[in-house]
Formats: C-alpha cells, structure tokens, sequence
C-alpha cells in the first residue's frame, strides 16, 4: 500500500484510507500503492514511488484528481510556459510543471462559487503540487482521460536510470496561493540547493533603464548603418536608449546543410547554419576616416555620440542555431561534432517547434561539456574586449534534447548554465545576461546566479492573436518564474496599434522596459509614461502576477473574465486591468484565424477591482494602517477613496485597459490624512516614490517624500496643506477638495528631489 516516511511532528499531509490528505481534507483519491510520502518539518512534503524496474523514464499514477479548480502552467512548446485551467485531472495537459488547487473545506460552498468576502475566502486553502527535479532526473506533471493524476519522470539519458524516487514532486497547502507558491520554493531553494531564488541575486544594472532591441527593426539584417539610424532617432525624440540588444545578424555563420531545399519553407537554414569565429560579420564593418571601423570601434562611437551605456550581444547556448562549425579555424579547438536531438513524449504533445524539426534532420553541431567553458570564456572574452558589457543568450533548452551519452538533460544543463554563469560575471564583472528560450524546470532549478530570464512567446508585431495572450500569458507563468528570475516581457513596438496596452503591462510587470521599433517609427508619447528623461524606469518591485480571484478563470477565451495583475512598489500598491478576451487562443499559434471584435460586437467587459486586489499591501502600508486607500485611476484621473475592501466597477473594451495606483492612507496626529500617488502621467505613477517619513516641529507636521522623475506630482489630502517645497524651496499646489487631489509640478531635472508638506 501507498507509504509514508519520515512523518514530521504535526505535519498536515498522509496518506491514509488510499487518500492523500491535507488534514482532514482530501486533495486525491485512490492513490497508487506504490507512491511515497516524504514529510519535511517546515510542513511540505515531497511524493516520490518505486518500480519494479529501472528506466530513464517512467510514468507514474499518484491518485484521482477531481472537483477541486486548478491552474496549470505547462510547457506548450519546447521553450514556454503558458496556463490553462479545469477542475478534474483529464484537463491537466502533458509536462505540467506547476498546478496549483483550489481546495475548499467540506462545509464551504460549491466549488466555483466566487468569492467575495473573507467569510467565503476563511473557508478556502490552496494546494500547490510541484514537480521538481529528483537528482538527475526531472519530473512533470499530467493527466489521464480517467482523471488520474500522473508524474513523469525521464533523465533524457538511456545509460541513466533509476526504479525509485523520493523527491519527485513537491506538494504544500495556505491559505494564500502567494505565500504558498513563494514558502514553496524556498522550501525548494534550501532543500535542493541546487538554484536561487531572486532575492538572494545580484541584479544586472540596465533593468532599471530604457532599451532598445535590434530584433523586430531589422530581424537578422541588422547592420551598424540600421543601428546608428535606429538610435539617432530616439535620441531626436527625447528619449535615447541607455541600453541596446544587438540580436541576431551580427556573428560570421555558414549555412551547413545537406538539403537546402527541404528546409526553405521552415526558415530552415538559419536554424541549421553554424558560427564560424568570434568576429562580426562583414555588416559590421566599413571604414571611417580612412582606416577600418571593427565593433570594437563601433561600440565606441555609439556609446560616445548617443549616450548608450551598456551593449548586448546576442547568441545561442551553442554560439548560434545549429553550433558551431567544426571544421573553421575558428573553433577546430573546441572539436564540436554533430549530433541529433532527441525530443521526448512531452515535446511531441502540444506545439512541435520548426526550430527543432531543423536540427533533428541535419544535427547541431555540439561543444563537448569538457570544452564548454573554454569556449564561453574565449567568446565573452572578446566581446568585452570591443566594449560590449553582456549576452542575451537563446535557445537554452535544446540542451535537454542532447543528453544522451552526457549524463542526461538535468545535468548537462547545470554544466552548461552554470559554465554560462561563470564565464559572464568573469568577463563582464557582473551577471550581464538575459537568459531566453528557457522556461523549463530543469533550467529553472539550476539557475543560481542568472536573474533575468524570458518568460513568454515572442511579441511577434504581426500576428494579431498574440497580443492579448502575450499580456495574459506572463503574467501567470510570473507566478513561478518570478520567484527564481526577475521576468523579461519582451520587447514592444511603441508605434504598435497595441503599443498602449503593451506598455501599461510591462509597467506593473516588474521587468526591463525595451522597444524594437524600426529607425523614425516611434510612439513617444508612449515611451515617456514608462521612462523618465534621464532614461531610467518605474519599475515595481516584484514580478507581475493576476490577482487571486484571476487564478483559476481564463480571460483569453472565457467571454466574461478581465486579467488583472498586481504589483507593488516601495511606498504603494499598483493593479492593471485589461480586457484580454476575443483577441487570441491557447496555445498561440502562429497564422491561427483571427476573429476581432467588430463595431456591432465590441466585446465590453465589466469586471471589479479592490485594493485587497494588491497582496501584502501592509507591507508598504507600515504597522498603523487602518485600512483605508487612495485609488487613482490613470487613463480617467479620477481618484477615490475607499476601505480595503471597498469596490469599484471597471468596464473596458477590447485591448482596453486600465491601471490603478493602489495607496494606503496614513493618518497622524489622529486627523492629518495622506497618501502618495507619484508622478500621475505615467503608468506606474507610485513608482516614483522612494521614502516617505513625517515629523512634527513648532512648525507644524512635516510629510517628506522623496521622488524621482518630473511633472505632474499627485496625493491624496483630507485637507489642504499650509505649505509645500521642493528641495527646500517653496512652492504653489493646487487642491480639490471634493476629492482630496493635491498636485503640485515638479521641474524638468530627474535627481532625487525631497517634496515637503506642512499642516
């Protein structure tokens, strides 16, 4: 019969009567007799089982999942995470990867009942059930059509094998799905030892500050010319990137393939082409004032004439699609040999990538792992050396395809990653990389110094059903991710019909804000709510995630349901509501038929919004909050004030959105009333504010605020202030007292500026 070890001292899981029980509540029945339970004494537990036989893959039956809501975040292609959601086991799809439950007490009302009161959410707990990596093995989750719930388990190396598991899939239960998903993984983080979680990294500096992407301007026919014209024109519009991704064009490749014509119709040439040395290629080079222009040169001039601070450089894992060529001068001493990926059932389930199809008819050309590090060291190397200051590096987990004969898919990620990891903080004296192509758990659970990652399906300007799913698409698969990476959303076109919608997400995403918009094509009026001018960003401070009554609907395809994301910032609160509906499907596909709204149908959707939407707000609130909130509406400008459970109807059309600056109002001397708002033209206006701290002298109560950023500086005031400075010198504010708006303007300079009131 199914067992449990190692029972810790209260621990609220067991598995007894064939059940897997939190308490006394049953999360899943029938439970196999060969699954384990292994309790841990902060109140986890890990399930493993046993075979009768050794493997390098198996599937095992846990027990029957059924009546309980979920979230699911699955792989739906080789590179990315996306949701989807049910209420029984046959909806879980193949290589799950988080599945989060809701779980409801016996006496508490139907599943799906919405809830909107603490009395119904005191009866709901939630159950994470995570599948980890077991030594070198890694774990997934799945579903049978008998709503049988399964992991599987493969080491992606046949020589690797194993008939037994005792820490294959995490399982914990709160009664906040935050702190759960959070407890969990740190749980993870100090078990395993194997990652680090975000807090314990160093962040690279350029996330705190506008940048630009070569990629959609000019996909691989970037050139030095494109560039300089691409910069010139931002610099003209006020706003000159202080960051820049040269992506993919720039390296020296050969198109190695035996069937050209076979693979034309896939694009199938970049992805089999191979890296020939470390230099730029012909594109890169000209000639100025008489002698040849290098990238050394050109990195240079481009941060000397246009104020860029820090140069990217793109490649792949492998230096480029299909590696590195074994028979160039160049990388003879790296002896890359060919090999085929293989892909596993998990692969094959859902969207099967043509950049895989590529390499498995031709083969990559792989750096052996005893060569790996000499070729990171050699490559970074020179990069520095002509002035680029870090990588963005694509394609990651076609490692777990490579694995045979190498130790398996765990472990050659690890040797590569943290090869990676290594070679980028001793080259570029920090951990200048953005890591993409690699939402899989053997990646994640392996990355211990990297701290920005790719968290979705490119932008892809031209295909209208993944606007929305993008917005939709990040922010859920954040709720994982963003507790190991700070999430990079991708870049947007600031010109885009859906550039609004785009920026206000990437606002309270917590992340980079980078465009790619072509030389002369920009949104400026765009780009100056998320940049201030001296080029930094508002960026909140944790990785944007839906509000919990978001997390088990599906607001891309369930005709009724708004995505809101939350956020916080150091002093306030910030929520983003969209209307995602009608404007995509799960999963994107490329080319899908696309059905918009239409003016006889505009698809309006009405939904609420609360403070309590915020999680954790108390934290910014401090220990004296009473409760009460500021709510000021961005594109209405309107401002209200309400109790933490107050409620307020929000109704958008489609790719409409909106973003709520959430401030808890801080009362002293029992009738001075007070709550920042920050710079009330741009998305995230709260993230202009550092520090707030108030006194009282013969003057009277002092409240300083110090802010970032210029223009328009709002805040809630029951009444209105005897004065206001800046920096010390006196100022004018205007105030309404019908709804307590104070404003003042701050002027064009962007330091640090202390803002004073006195009552």
């Amino acid at each position: 019969m199914a067992t449990s070890a190692a029972a810790a001292a209260g621990s609220p899981w067991q598995i007894r009567d064939g059940c897997l029980k939190v308490g006394d509540e049953v999360v899943l029945s029938r439970v196999a007799p060969n699954i384990t339970l292994t309790t841990l004494k902060d109140g986890a537990a890990f399930v493993g089982a046993t075979s009768r036989s050794s493997s390098s893959r198996h599937v095992f039956n846990i027990g029957v999942l059924r009546g309980h809501r979920f979230l699911s975040l699955f792989r739906f292609k080789l590179w990315w995470m996306i949701p989807t959601f049910g209420d029984a086991a046959s909806k879980v799809p193949v290589d799950t990867q988080m599945l989060l439950l809701e779980a409801r007490e016996a006496s508490a009302p139907a599943s799906g009942t919405n809830v909107t009161g603490d009395e119904d959410a005191n009866e709901i707990f939630y159950v994470i059930i995570l599948p980890v990596l077991d030594g070198p093995f890694r774990t997934s989750l799945q579903g049978t059509d008998v709503d049988t719930l399964q992991f599987c388990a493969e080491s992606g190396d046949p020589n690797v094998q194993t008939s037994k598991f005792s820490e294959a899939v995490l399982i914990n239960t709160d009664t906040n799905p935050f702190d759960l998903i959070k407890k969990s993984i740190r749980i993870l983080e100090k078990h395993k030892g194997t990652f680090s979680c975000i807090e314990h990294k160093k962040l690279p500096a350029q996330i705190d500050l506008f940048g630009w992407s070569t990629w959609d301007a000019f996909y691989d026919a970037v050139d030095r010319i494109g560039i300089e014209e691409g910069l010139k024109s931002l610099l003209k519009g006020g706003f000159p990137p202080k960051w820049l991704i040269i992506d993919d064009g720039w390296q020296n490749i050969l198109h190695d393939t035996m069937d050209n014509h076979k693979l034309a119709d896939v694009e199938g040439l970049k992805y089999v082409s191979r890296q020939v040395n470390f230099d730029a290629n012909p594109k890169f080079k000209g000639s100025g004032q008489g002698k040849p222009i290098e990238l050394q040169e050109f990195c240079k001039s481009i941060k000397e004439k246009y104020g860029v601070k820090y140069v990217y450089a793109w490649h792949t894992v492998l230096g480029y699609w299909g590696g590195v060529s074994p028979t160039s001068e160049g990388m003879k001493k790296y002896t890359a040999k060919i090999i085929y990926p293989v892909q596993s059932p998990g692969n094959l389930s859902h969207v099967v990538c043509g950049t895989i199809l590529c390499v498995e008819d031709e083969g990559v050309a792989f750096i052996e792992p005893s060569r790996i590090r000499d070729f990171y060291e050699d490559f970074h190397r020179y990069l520095a050396s002509c002035g680029v200051n870090g990588v963005k590096v694509d394609d990651q987990n076609l490692l777990e395809l490579l694995g045979s004969g190498y130790g398996g898919r765990v472990a050659l990620t690890r040797e590569f990653l943290g090869a990676l990891e290594e070679s980028v903080i001793n080259n570029f004296k920090d951990i200048s990389l953005i890591s993409s192509m690699c939402m899989s758990t053997d990646y994640l659970y392996s990355a211990k110094k990297v701290a920005v990652a790719r968290v979705s399906e490119d932008f892809m300007p031209t295909e209208p059903t993944f606007q929305t799913m993008h917005i939709a698409g990040v922010a859920y698969t954040c709720l994982l991710a963003g507790e190991i990476i700070v999430p990079d959303w991708d870049m947007f076109h600031s010109n885009h019909y859906t550039a609004k919608f785009h920026a206000a997400a990437r606002a309270i995403g917590g992340c980079a804000v980078y465009v790619s918009d072509k030389p002369g094509e920009h949104g400026f009026d765009v780009i100056k709510r998320l940049v201030l001018p001296d080029g930094s960003i508002l960026r909140a401070r944790y990785a944007g995630r839906p509000t919990r009554d978001c997390l088990f609907s599906d607001p891309i395809t369930d005709g009724k349901s708004l995505m809101k994301i939350w956020n916080l910032n150091k002093i306030t609160g910030v929520l983003g509501v969209f209307n995602c509906q009608r404007g995509g499907i799960w999963p994107p596909i490329r080319g899908a038929p696309y059905n918009p709204p239409s003016e006889s149908e505009p698809f309006i959707i009405s939904g609420i919004v609360s403070p309590r939407d915020v999680e954790f707000l108390g934290e910014v609130a401090g220990e004296d909050w009473l409760g009460d909130c500021a709510v000021y509406s961005y594109t209405s400008g309107e401002l209200s004030r309400m109790p933490k459970k107050g409620r307020l109807e929000v109704t958008l059309g489609f790719l409409g959105f909106e973003v709520f600056t959430v401030s808890p109002i801080r009362v002293f001397d029992e009738k001075y009333q007070f709550a920042p708002l920050g710079l009330l033209d741009m998305y995230n206006s709260g993230g202009a504010v550092e520090v707030m701290n108030s006194s009282l002298d013969s003057s009277g109560r002092k409240i300083e605020i110090q802010v970032r950023g210029c223009g328009r500086f709002g805040a809630y005031s029951n009444s209105k202030p005897r004065s206001c400075s800046i920096s010390g010198k006196e100022e004018d504010l205007g105030y309404d007292a019908e709804n307590g708006m104070l404003t003042i303007t701050l002027p064009q300079e962007c330091t640090l500026r202390t803002v004073a009131f006195v009552y």
